[in-house]
């Protein structure tokens, strides 16, 4: 594969391909591709969100390929998969961007994934790393710490907010005493500590935190642990797999059958793990979305492509974070990491020209950006804006399961979350 960091090359090959399009070769963007990694868990403790949104990003690159391509070059993935474990994560990273040279990786599905491949590959490398899902709040600290030379980027809110909303849904619905068990990793840590910190700035009382480590034959002692003062419930922060023998534990244990679940317990298979009529008062909060045109294109057009339903977990901002990334590369004056990152700039500009989802929009797209216009891609998630160290900012979505569905009860909207954060700051 060529270098993509080479503008010589990248203009030779566009010189070529016109030059073969005017000889009436037929060629078209299949002859041209730029090559952006993805590496998410498809197996493993996270698997039920990798498989999802690794194919939430080829429905974004098929919809932008549609449309035209960048530049007239056909996008594609190189998929690697990290099986949810940050070894293995930094291993496919490295070969990625070491022997594939691509100037932007996709991922990881979760903090404990992404931040290995930040810190030890695409942070030195100063390539672009966008991640669908990672929430870890550790993130934030590591771009205002300039670890990440400005080049990372994520379409999920941070654990710092998740917290504070987690907190407060709690306290609404009576659950003043609260346990919790938490996995040991970044994004365990990091979501405990958040809420720890709003619930009680609140007014809520922590009975007992109890850190588990995955993929345990067993967790009795950790339940034990956690029962061990009267509480009004669990809060629950794990992986649907884990997360299932965990809740199974507590209840065969005695614990009430009162649950909050962090973002991605929101899953059916946790559900059926569970079983339905065990969890008739279970409450969770996610990343939420401001509905557009998007999320109504997406929702009809997903289960088509994946054989998913929409609603899986990280879905819906795993397709902006490629539709995002792909518009970016688009904008920029060579396939570059540099012109990339300035590009996703360019393709999320508050005065832009609003674009959503989908081939016929991506034409306008495609059109204003050869033009040197900025556009405001609105996604699936909402209208994405970045502040300076990648983040974007609510809304979140309040959810419960009911008849063995996870059931959107509410949401916090920005200026809810803006509100909250004030009434808990240190």
């Amino acid at each position: 594969m060529r270098d993509p960091a080479s503008p010589s090359r990248w203009l030779l090959t566009r010189v070529l391909l016109l030059a073969l399009m005017l000889g009436g070769a037929g060629a078209h963007a299949a002859e041209c591709t730029i090559t952006v990694g993805v590496v998410m868990g498809l197996t493993g403790a996270a698997g039920v969100y990798g498989q999802a949104a690794a194919k939430a990003v080829e429905m974004a690159f098929r919809d932008i390929n549609a449309a035209g391509g960048a530049h007239g070059c056909r996008l594609v993935t190189d998929t690697k998969d990290s099986q949810s474990q940050g070894i293995v994560a930094v291993d496919a990273a490295n070969q990625l961007v070491q022997l594939k040279k691509v100037p932007v990786i996709i991922g990881g599905i979760s903090s404990s994934e992404t931040i290995p491949i930040l810190s030890s590959v695409t942070g030195p490398a100063k390539v672009l790393q966008v991640s669908p899902a990672a929430s870890s709040a550790k993130l934030t600290a590591l771009s205002r710490d300039g670890k990440t030379n400005g080049m990372f980027f994520r379409t999920i809110t941070s654990d710092a907010l998740q917290g504070a909303v987690a907190a407060k849904y709690a306290l609404d619905h009576g659950l003043k005493r609260l346990a919790v068990i938490y996995v040991n990793d970044d994004f365990g840590v990091g979501l405990y500590t958040a809420f720890a910190h709003s619930y009680q700035a609140l007014g809520g009382v922590i009975v007992s935190h109890t850190l588990y480590n995955e993929k345990q034959p067993s967790y009795g002692s950790e339940v034990t642990s956690a029962l061990a003062s009267p509480s009004d419930g669990l809060y629950l922060i794990s992986t649907p797999t884990d997360g299932a023998v965990i809740a199974r534990t507590w209840i065969s244990q005695g614990g009430t059958r009162r649950f909050l679940l962090n973002d991605g317990m929101n899953s059916a298979d946790f559900i059926s793990g569970v079983g339905a009529k065990y969890l008739t008062d279970a409450y969770g909060t996610s990343s939420g979305t401001n509905p557009s045109l998007s999320t109504q294109y997406f929702n009809q057009q997903f289960p088509a492509f994946a054989k998913m339903d929409p609603g899986s977990p990280a879905a819906d901002r795993a397709y902006d974070a490629g539709a995002i990334v792909g518009l970016a590369i688009a904008a920029a004056a060579e396939p570059a990491p540099a012109a990339i990152r300035s590009g996703i700039f360019k393709v999320t500009d508050p005065k832009g020209a609003v674009i959503h989802a989908g081939k016929d929009e991506f034409v306008k797209a495609l059109a204003d950006l050869k033009a040197g216009e900025p556009i405001r891609y609105e996604g699936v998630i909402g209208a994405v804006t970045f502040d300076p160290q990648g983040d974007i900012t609510g809304p979140f979505r309040l959810w419960r399961i009911q008849g063995g569905v996870v059931t959107t009860v509410g949401e916090m909207t920005v200026a809810d979350v803006t509100a909250l954060q004030a009434r808990i700051a240190p």
